[in-house]
């Protein structure tokens, strides 16, 4: 059992969205706050076809039985028009409603509005290092962070399964992508370049569409909470900075998966760049469940000088590196970005096993050691 870190205690009596993609915890989680719930899940056939067929029957339920305890429906996507009898029933009575799902776009396509402002807006991620008691490292960059992948023995077959029956099924049927070949293909070239600086016109050509195709699916893979841009930081720059944005999957597991990654062991070839992953999920997690929700960047120079995560206005700069290690030749981006900005902390997050001060005061923190301080709140 984990303890999530998302909490809904400022939501008070105001009816909320529960987003995230499927099977991180959403139902669990709100199983287990509204243990006394009215709850529809509109994932079984029969709900599903009752309201599809009578959504006003959401109404005169709720109108018959006036319930105190909050009213839950789960994957509201499926049925937008729904959103129209919650309007009213938020309008002319004292219901406190909480809807999940695994994806807006449906909603906001099929011109429903998300409540317009009535409703607070939540969301859960798969699981962070601060949620895992006795986290193991290399577990979660091979099997990563679903909480039903983390701990299986066959990780990868539920990797398969949800690739096949979410990603490319559900995804498609609901976006009513007409090519699956195309998009199947799509999300290959999307898991190969994860975490690298997003080139259009290659995965375009690659794939045989075009470019404007190419950036809806990515559009379709942010709506539905399976992958996350991360812009360029570009605050006044001195030197010239690439403007293009980098993209990660919202799970380690699945990008393996996808770019058929075997097993995944510290000092191994990939076990770099799903380290970065790692640590970048971790940040994207805490900056919204601590409700600081400060921006996430990164900068890259024309000559190739990089920091791999800037966090608020260049307040924190921060290098992720596999070495056991760190040696000054790492530390060229991080002195140059500090050159051009007041950086209150210069961090490098690495398997170093012991936390040193190297260079003009730049921190090597070994991972486990800097996440503690992040969910701490000692880093931001």
């Amino acid at each position: 059992m984990y303890t999530r870190n998302q909490s809904f205690n400022r939501s008070g009596q105001h009816s909320f969205f529960l987003w995230g993609a499927r099977q991180t915890g959403k139902s669990t989680l709100l199983k287990e706050n509204y243990k006394d719930a009215l709850y529809f899940d509109l994932l079984k056939s029969d709900e599903y076809l009752r309201f599809i067929n009578n959504p006003a029957l959401l109404r005169e339920i709720v109108l018959a039985l006036q319930p105190k305890n909050p009213v839950i429906i789960d994957e509201i996507q499926k049925i937008p028009i729904l959103l129209d009898e919650v309007h009213w029933l938020i309008e002319n009575s004292k219901t406190q409603f909480i809807l999940s799902g695994s994806s807006p776009r449906k909603i906001l396509k099929s011109g429903v509005n998300l409540l317009g402002g009535r409703a607070l807006r939540y969301e859960l991620y798969p699981l962070s290092f601060s949620e895992i008691p006795d986290f193991d490292l290399v577990r979660a960059l091979n099997n990563g962070l679903l909480p039903k992948h983390y701990d299986a023995l066959d990780a990868e077959v539920l990797h398969a399964a949800y690739v096949g029956s979410y990603l490319e099924d559900e995804i498609i049927a609901e976006t009513k992508i007409r090519n699956v070949e195309v998009f199947s293909n799509f999300l290959t070239k999307v898991a190969f370049s994860n975490g690298e600086i997003v080139n259009y016109t290659n995965i375009a050509t690659d794939c045989g569409v075009s470019s404007p195709t190419v950036k809806e699916y990515f559009q379709i893979l942010k709506d539905s909470m399976i992958g996350r841009y991360v812009e360029v930081f570009q605050k006044k720059p001195k030197r010239r900075v690439i403007s293009s944005p980098k993209f990660y999957l919202f799970d380690i597991g699945i990008a393996n998966f996808l770019q058929k990654r075997k097993s995944i062991e510290v000092g191994s070839v990939n076990f770099g760049l799903v380290f970065e992953h790692f640590i970048y999920n971790e940040l994207h997690c805490y900056s919204h469940y601590s409700q600081k929700n400060f921006p996430i960047t990164f900068w890259r120079t024309s000559s190739d000088l990089e920091v791999d995560f800037i966090l608020g206005d260049h307040e924190v700069a921060i290098e992720v590196k596999s070495s056991t290690n760190v040696q000054s030749k790492f530390l060229k981006g991080i002195k140059a970005f500090s050159e051009e900005y007041n950086v209150k902390s210069k961090i490098i997050v690495s398997n170093d096993p012991y936390p040193r001060s190297i260079g003009d005061q730049i921190l090597v923190l070994p991972w486990k050691i800097f996440l503690e301080k992040l969910w701490s709140g000692e880093i931001i």
